[in-house]
């Protein structure tokens, strides 16, 4: 039997549109993966680009509100720009009304954009590996942060973002705050039980994200807590990654073995013309982000021009590896991805320029994928 399938939506605004827009077709579309039989709906963190996901915690509960029984959650909250007590309330707020049904989903990308901060961009390594297909698999060579072309504004995001002054702790030691605060053991630096209420006891579950094999993936391995390994961010590392998960999973109560989701960008429509059409503005979107200039409004492939030769070079990755065709096509990727990486889960992210196309995409993956049928077994 095929695996289940999630979402990850980053709540994109096409060119045209607005964020307020977004974020309504981000609970449509939510009603209707719970109708499709998806299991999981997450949603992203960015801020200051033309995503409408920079307040994840407000956008779970919306959706939460708008379904049943979908479970809803953040992929990833973005620890370094917030503090531990913040987050276990706020998801301890949506909890007492929908418990049971959150992934508390952490990622460490404002740690690596405080290090970009203070000590710049590392030197962009040369890559000696070629591009390799494993079963079907694309597998590129890695993308280093520093072949982004301006950085500027990830350093001035990131002002934005902490208060003057403040300095964020250790990623390691975050992640076990949060656990501590759900679970009614946090103590202070002098011995002092806090309580977080709402919080404590919360029936959320607690997931780690990475886009290599240091430290997320390893953590989450010796707490044994399940992982997500993002093949659509970084394709290049997938192996390292997921095999970083493995080799240092310590069983736990919840989870005697690894438990692991990947992810994976798609475009789905009838016909492969149709599907290749749609998905034709995606290298200009991932241009935008390393660029430097951040997520930009997602483009009309009826109007963009072609991508020149310098900005496909910088995107090669990512449009290569993006999964794209009809039902069928799409599904055989997609199982090849799965068997290779021995995920238990995929989670999928599809972007369009009309939210009808992402719609539809999603429709035609959860029918080939027999969703409704994972669901009743």
């Amino acid at each position: 039997m095929s695996v289940p399938l999630s979402i990850l939506d980053l709540s994109p605004i096409s060119a045209g549109s607005t964020a307020q827009q977004a974020i309504r077709n981000s609970v449509d579309l939510a009603r209707r993966a719970e109708a499709w039989g998806y299991r999981r709906y997450w949603v992203a963190e960015h801020h200051f680009v033309r995503v409408a996901s920079s307040s994840p915690t407000t956008l779970i509960g919306l959706i939460a509100a708008a379904t049943k029984t979908i479970r809803v959650g953040s992929a990833a909250v973005q620890l370094g720009q917030h503090t531990s007590a913040s987050v276990v309330e706020a998801f301890g707020t949506i909890d007492a009304l929908y418990p049971g049904r959150l992934d508390l989903g952490l990622g460490r990308s404002a740690h690596r954009l405080a290090q970009f901060r203070s000590a710049g961009v590392p030197p962009v390594p040369v890559s000696q590996r070629p591009t390799e297909v494993r079963d079907g698999v694309v597998i590129p060579p890695p993308f280093s942060p520093g072949q982004v072309l301006d950085t500027s504004r990830v350093a001035a995001g990131y002002e934005a973002l902490v208060l003057p002054g403040a300095e964020s702790i250790d990623y390691t030691e975050q992640v076990e705050q949060i656990r501590a605060l759900l679970t009614g053991g946090y103590r202070s630096s002098e011995g002092i039980a806090l309580r977080v209420v709402p919080g404590e006891g919360a029936q959320v579950e607690l997931w780690l994200f990475g886009s290599s094999g240091g430290e997320s993936a390893r953590l989450a391995g010796r707490l044994g807590l399940p992982f997500a390994a993002n093949y659509h961010v970084s394709p290049g590392t997938i192996l390292e990654t997921v095999a970083a998960y493995r080799e240092s999973f310590r069983p736990s109560p919840r989870y005697p073995d690894p438990y692991l989701i990947v992810s994976a960008d798609v475009v789905v429509a009838e016909d492969e013309v149709s599907a290749t059409h749609l998905a034709s503005t995606y290298g200009h979107w991932v241009y935008s982000v390393r660029s430097g200039a951040g997520a930009a409004d997602y483009l009309d492939p009826d109007t963009a021009p072609p991508l020149t030769d310098q900005q496909h070079r910088l995107v090669r990755d990512r449009v290569t590896t993006q999964f794209v065709g009809t039902p069928t096509t799409v599904a055989n990727r997609l199982r090849s991805l799965q068997q290779l990486t021995g995920a238990n889960e995929l989670v999928i992210t599809s972007v369009t320029y009309d939210h009808q196309d992402r719609l539809n995409s999603h429709r035609l993956l959860a029918e080939e994928w027999g969703l409704q049928h994972i669901r009743a077994a």
